[in-house]
């Protein structure tokens, strides 16, 4: 992405700058480099899903998960929600 021209921005009494509708709602990391302050787009993993990210087999799952979904490939047989239902009740004795 091309460099812009600097811009002026004033902070306010609590050092908050606006950065213009293009960046509204959006998160961003700052950086001190010295005398400069950058700015970087972030997305943020919640911590309680940030697990998934971890486990390749896992994330596998979900995404082979989501691609049957959106080509409407569906399970033949309806899941075991009893069999689910007891290991569910086991994990949360152990």
């Amino acid at each position: 992405m091309a460099r812009s021209a600097p811009i002026t921005k004033h902070a306010d009494s609590k050092g908050r700058i606006t950065l213009g509708e293009e960046f509204k709602n959006r998160t961003v990391l700052v950086e001190r480099r010295g005398d400069e302050i950058v700015l970087r787009l972030a997305r943020v993993i919640p911590e309680r899903e940030a697990w998934l990210y971890d486990n390749k087999e896992a994330l596998g799952a979900v995404r082979r998960g989501l691609e049957q979904a959106k080509s409407r490939t569906f399970a033949k047989r309806a899941p075991d929600l009893g069999a689910a239902k007891a290991l569910a009740d086991q994990l949360l004795d152990d």
